[in-house]
């Protein structure tokens, strides 16, 4: 049956995922108007709706683009992971917009000419005029990840915080919106009037009207990553099982009794887990039985629970229908909230661990992000180089890293779909780990990756042998392991010395000696002339009386300070180079 959506073709030109997708209206030029996607490649593709290949690309962002919006004359507004959103002008970058302190997710070009709005993983919305900010609104508790334009002095928001909000663009926040129990991550305004819809990570669509949430549509999928209303007022979404679906009023376009049956037995046979927080506070020995579905819910959306036998049922009041639908089985087998499944938001990407490090007791604390997939060795050296750290914690932080995730192991989500603004897949706790993902190569050290508790063959070595050691890297903790800097056999020489600063450091030090120990000036003279001697290319040998001399100095009391030692026996080592033994 063809209700009016059929495909024409499949474009392609992103050499990963497709992140965002954005609609450039007709021009002269292109009268049916242009596509824009962006894309995990860091690249928007614009395509004519005639053709499957890019009629060009924008190249630019540093990160995943993840959101567009187009404007008046052909102007168009992207976000990034990078932080950064950029204004486009046919195939030109015209400016870029610096000031958010994470990703940025959500862009909308606004009705007035030249005012957009970004909103970011920091929490904040920028309002920006001619490339300059003009305002930041704040008020979300948590990642900003939706922008929709309600009129050209009012707009909403919604974020990860689970709620949704009305501003003023002069920065006053008019009303907040609650309804869902996880994060927003779409929103979409009906048509000439100021109702609109939202999606989410608690499986609904829910339609907001008059200032309160008027209809809750539960889906057969997790994650609902996005929403559209369509200029007839149908709203499309769509979710983590790869569909697209189309809801409507109008009973002309209404799907069939068969379609409708067949979304309502996959809607029943969905596995809801109470640890979402979507269904409230469970108690299954105090729930009622399905005579409990004879009475009329209240209001649409409204959700009830029985208990059927040893099972938790959940079902929801259609108004339309009047009756209970079945939404699902309770059996606490999905989710995904930050604590049930194990992801943490980290600056607008999802992470396995977000660990805080302390180089020093009185210097700052640092956040280290790290997913159970990624090289830990890697892992170290990129937040070493971020926070300007000394490379010599290298292999402390490595350590840490692997010491607090040992024997875990990542998530297998090669059946999953990604999520488009995290890149992760959606959250499934409690999967088993059957991930056959081949460990990279030690950035360090060229061999396979460090595994702990591995065996010395588990794991061959991909990048050929250390460099250092002349072995495939981290073998085992049996393996033997040859330190070729300790012990020491042979002596260190010293090429070249700075004479003054030596000399200077000795002058000080030789204040401070007793008198008993103190050197006289004749005797810094005599040094400081061997010192002279022997820092120069045609220097002739010591005499007797500056190596005596020399040999005072080394001979200073004990209790005298590191300095003191260092200075003479690199006067010492200087002094002795050329004699003949």
């Amino acid at each position: 049956l063809n209700r009016g959506f059929a495909e024409i073709h499949c474009m392609s030109g992103h050499s990963n995922f497709v992140s965002c997708v954005c609609i450039i209206p007709p021009s002269d030029l292109y009268p049916c108007g242009l596509i824009a996607t962006g894309g995990n490649d860091h690249n928007i593709c614009i395509f004519t709706v005639d053709s499957p290949a890019p009629l060009y690309i924008l190249k630019g962002h540093k990160n995943t683009v993840c959101s567009l919006s187009s404007g008046k004359f052909g102007t168009l507004l992207s976000g990034s992971w990078d932080t950064t959103a950029k204004v486009w002008l046919n195939d030109r970058c015209m400016m870029t917009l610096q000031g958010h302190a994470a990703a940025i997710w959500a862009v909308k070009i606004l009705p007035e000419q030249g005012l957009m709005l970004t909103g970011s993983a920091d929490k904040t919305i920028k309002l920006w005029k001619a490339g300059r900010c003009e305002r930041t609104f704040t008020g979300h508790e948590d990642c900003v990840r939706g922008l929709a334009i309600l009129s050209e002095m009012e707009f909403l928001s919604c974020a990860n915080d689970a709620s949704v909000r009305r501003w003023l663009i002069s920065g006053e926040c008019l009303h907040v919106y609650y309804g869902h129990t996880n994060y927003i991550y779409s929103i979409s305004v009906f048509p000439q009037c100021k109702d609109f819809v939202t999606t989410g990570e608690d499986r609904s669509l829910r339609i907001w009207k008059q200032g309160g949430c008027a209809q809750t549509i539960r889906l057969p999928a997790q994650s609902v990553w996005c929403c559209c209303v369509l200029d007839n007022g149908d709203i499309v979404v769509g979710a983590s099982d790869g569909i697209i679906r189309v809801f409507t009023e109008s009973l002309e376009r209404t799907a069939s009794a068969e379609e409708i049956q067949a979304f309502e037995n996959e809607l029943s046979q969905v596995s809801i887990d109470p640890k979402t927080g979507d269904l409230g506070d469970i108690n299954a020995d105090d729930l009622p039985g399905k005579e409990h579905l004879k009475d009329p819910g209240t209001r649409d959306g409204q959700t009830r629970l029985i208990k059927d036998d040893e099972k938790v049922e959940a079902y929801q009041w259609s108004v339309s229908e009047g009756r209970w639908i079945k939404i699902g089985d309770v059996v606490g087998s999905s989710g995904a909230t930050q604590q049930t499944s194990g992801k943490v938001l980290f600056e607008g990407k999802e992470y396995d661990y977000v660990f805080t490090i302390d180089v020093n007791e009185s210097g700052p604390s640092y956040r280290l992000p790290y997913n159970i997939a990624d090289d830990p060795w890697l892992t170290a050296y990129n937040f070493l180089q971020k926070n300007d750290l000394n490379p010599m914690f290298l292999d402390q932080v490595a350590k840490f890293i692997m010491d607090n995730t040992k024997g875990q192991a990542p998530l297998s989500t090669s059946a999953q779909f990604s999520d488009p603004f995290t890149g992760a897949g959606r959250y499934v706790p409690g999967s088993s780990s059957g991930s056959s993902t081949i460990p990279a190569a030690d950035p360090f050290t060229g061999a396979g990756r460090y595994v702990p508790g591995s065996a010395s063959n588990a794991v061959a070595p991909v990048g050929g042998v250390d460099p250092y050691t002349g072995k495939s890297a981290y073998q085992s903790s049996a393996a033997e392991v040859k330190n070729i800097y300790f012990p020491k056999k042979d002596a260190v020489t010293f090429g070249q010395a700075n004479p003054t600063q030596i000399l200077g450091k000795l002058k000080e030090l030789n204040g401070s000696a007793t008198e008993e120990h103190k050197l006289t000036e004749d005797d810094l003279i005599i040094l400081e002339k061997l010192l002279s001697a022997m820092c120069n290319t045609s220097a002739e040998t010591p005499t007797a009386q500056q190596l005596q001399t020399l040999w005072r100095a080394v001979n200073w009391p004990e209790g005298k300070t590191l300095a003191i030692i260092f200075s003479t026996i690199t006067l010492l080592v200087l002094g002795t180079k050329n004699l003949t033994m």
